[in-house]
């Protein structure tokens, strides 16, 4: 008779490290606030976050539980190469998701946190050809968007090169025909920037979709207030607002913590 294997009789939170943790406490919010904003594609798309103290690990979601079932748990930890660290869940990883976040994982150190969505807003933004634009001070904080052209299903790794240099230093890219993606150094800051980059897509197919001329704002304006409201202002946004947000997920379902 075998042995029962000493690491399921444990915990998760007992076989990681309180920073490694907290970050996936912050993580299944995230993915759990996502689903509350309507944000999701059932168990597609992915949220995925560097490990404290490591370059080259990060933590992604288990492909085949929905966004709303995210636990601190389940969450799986793997390399930028593709090997699978740690995983609790029962489930695997998605591949497109291991391409498209492990390329940007590696070439970008500031980056800790990566949303990538399929909404139908996003999507709507992605095949216009004028592609976002900055009608409402809420759209200009991304008068500097990213854009790259689609490739097809994001699945061959030669791909993973072009969409680094698309994205270069910025924090919100338009995957042309596809979806959107963000980044961000922490989870509440890039969950802030996707929330912010929806909600500007959504105004733009509500504003195109009242068949009316559209009033454009001075391009000097456009340019101030990109200034004003992105990391280079000086502002750190999302991070006052994710405790109130951890909130109302606690008063909903505290279960994303276990």
């Amino acid at each position: 008779m075998n042995a029962p294997d000493p690491t399921l009789a444990r915990s998760v939170r007992d076989q990681v490290s309180p920073e490694e943790w907290q970050t996936r406490v912050d993580l299944a919010a995230c993915y759990r606030l996502m689903a509350l904003h309507g944000m999701t594609e059932m168990i597609a798309n992915h949220i995925s976050m560097r490990v404290p103290g490591t370059e080259n690990e990060f933590l992604l979601n288990p492909y085949g539980m929905l966004y709303d079932e995210m636990t601190a748990s389940s969450m799986i930890r793997i390399d930028v190469d593709g090997n699978v660290l740690f995983n609790a869940s029962g489930y695997g990883i998605n591949k497109a998701g291991y391409v498209i976040h492990s390329a940007i994982h590696k070439a970008r150190h500031d980056v800790g946190c990566i949303i990538h969505t399929h909404t139908l807003a996003g999507m709507s933004v992605s095949a216009m050809k004028v592609g976002l634009m900055p009608i409402a001070q809420s759209s200009m904080r991304f008068a500097d968007v990213a854009y790259h052209d689609y490739e097809g299903i994001a699945l061959r790794l030669d791909e993973q090169a072009r969409l680094v240099a698309s994205l270069g230093g910025r924090e919100a890219m338009v995957l042309r025909n596809h979806g959107l993606l963000t980044v961000g150094p922490t989870i509440p800051e890039c969950f802030n920037n996707m929330w912010r980059l929806e909600r500007a897509c959504q105004l733009q197919v509500m504003a195109l979709s009242c068949n009316t001329e559209l009033q454009m704002p001075p391009p000097e304006a456009v340019r101030y207030s990109q200034e004003a409201l992105g990391p280079q202002g000086g502002l750190r946004l999302g991070l006052r607002e994710w405790p109130a947000l951890l909130r109302k997920l606690d008063r909903i379902d505290p279960s994303y913590r276990d």
